[in-house]
């Protein structure tokens, strides 16, 4: 019960099927149907109906709001409804955006214009930044110049006007966004929840008017002011990590569990993932075992592609490409390959995890890496060097919580030839591996 309470307020997950590993992997339950209609025209069209209605109930709400502001002078009711105008107004760039989306791609636009859903997540922000600019000036400017607030009650009913309006279209844009997942949309309504829980804060300075206190309206507005800050810095993160091809972590780790499910992988060589609009594109690299022959290639990348789509509903397309097992594997948006001198990889094949083991380069200099494949809940990983003055033991970390990649914090000293163990550890079991590193020839220290 209470689930469906948090999910009706927004409170759920960001998008339905990007994390958690709970399918149901029956035949027929996909749930991705092909050939019946283009899912870009059907969100799309979704999201404009939402965009439309969210407008008329903004419209409303501020106009309402707007009457009581000339007759009462109120500086906080000013920024409560210049701020609800700027919301009402984000509808025009996202219907615009939404509409655009529906063309076919071109010769020019060859992947369609749903990159300029992106775009009117800029707007929207410029939008919000102009209105607590202008929120903030007014602030500032009554409390150096006072002036007296008349009809105190009509203040308070219009805050609470503010507040009723601008929940009813939060909880209508973030559950509509989190359908078609659009950042976009969904942003605009988080936007909505905050500015109504600020218009509760009008009725509570025009109770500090009344008991006596004339600055608690524009000091209202002052705080109304930062609230509005506040959500241009969380909507710009959101928009622009989205503009930047940035996905989250969870879509990563969801391709890589969708290719546990599909027998003749040799191994996931790499993964690339972008949202366009609110459509996601994956790009993935397999390897398979040599013996494989051309059909049994096909249908592994059939059985992957279905699987992608059952894991990943907003997916619009993926790429499944072939490739050598030592060509460099490509995991989000790092590059994953040894150093020109590194020690050939390690295996790790045993029963709580499927994978390899080696020193790569990363940013932050050599590390060891642990990437897997395949692997049991809950695992821990440590490798345990054999020094002549001792043991160096390096504990592999989730690096970006990707439990797919398991880095060390610290490069392994030197040199890089050496006898180990790695422990694995999962729910209450330990196995340890013994494993050799040689250098290539012509690089001993």
């Amino acid at each position: 019960m209470m689930d469906k309470v948090r999910d009706w307020f927004g409170f759920g997950p960001m998008t339905h099927g990007m994390g958690g590993h709970g399918h149901d992997h029956g035949d027929g339950g996909h749930g991705h149907t092909h050939g019946v209609i283009d899912p870009t025209i059907a969100t799309t069209t979704r999201g404009i109906w939402a965009i439309k209605w969210s407008f008329v109930v903004l419209a409303i709400t501020a106009a309402l709001q707007l009457v009581v502001v000339f007759l009462s002078g109120s500086v906080a009711l000013l920024a409560d409804t210049i701020h609800n105008v700027g919301d009402a107004a984000t509808a025009i760039p996202l219907w615009i955006a939404f509409v655009l989306a529906r063309r076919k791609p071109s010769k020019t636009f060859t992947y369609g214009l749903g990159r300029v859903e992106d775009l009117a997540g800029i707007i929207i922000v410029l939008i919000i930044l102009f209105s607590a600019i202008v929120a903030g000036y007014e602030a500032i400017d009554r409390l150096i110049n006072p002036r007296p607030i008349t009809f105190l009650g009509w203040v308070g009913i219009a805050g609470l006007i503010g507040f009723i309006g601008n929940e009813a279209v939060a909880v209508f844009r973030i559950r509509v966004g989190r359908e078609i997942n659009s950042a976009a949309l969904i942003a605009d309504g988080y936007h909505a929840r905050t500015d109504g829980f600020t218009s509760l804060a009008v009725v509570l300075g025009a109770i500090g008017v009344w008991l006596g206190f004339p600055l608690a309206d524009p000091i209202v507005g002052l705080l109304i002011t930062v609230a509005i800050f506040a959500i241009v810095w969380q909507s710009s993160k959101a928009v622009l990590t989205r503009m930047l091809d940035g996905v989250e972590p969870g879509v990563i780790d969801e391709i890589h569990h969708a290719a546990e499910h599909v027998s003749g992988i040799g191994r996931v060589e790499g993964v690339q993932a972008r949202w366009i609009g609110h459509r996601l594109h994956a790009d993935v690299a397999i390897s398979v075992p040599e013996m494989a022959t051309a059909k049994d290639v096909l249908g592994v990348t059939e059985a992957l592609k279905e699987e992608l789509f059952a894991h990943l509903p907003a997916l619009a397309e993926a790429n499944v490409r072939l490739v050598s097992p030592a060509a460099p594997a490509v995991t989000g948006a790092e590059t994953s390959h040894a150093h020109h001198h590194a020690p050939k990889p390690f295996k790790v094949a045993c029963d709580l995890a499927e994978g390899r083991l080696e020193i790569v380069d990363t940013a932050a200099g050599e590390r060891m890496r642990l990437t897997i494949d395949r692997h049991a809940d809950d695992l821990t990983a440590t490798v345990i060097i054999d020094r002549p003055g001792g043991p160096e033991t390096l504990r592999l970390e989730p690096v970006a919580d990707n439990h797919h990649r398991l880095e060390s914090t610290v490069a392994p000293a030197e040199p890089h030839e050496f006898q180990a163990r790695l422990i694995l550890a999962a729910n209450g079991r330990e196995q340890a591996l013994p494993f050799k590193m040689v250098e290539p020839e012509g690089h001993h220290h």
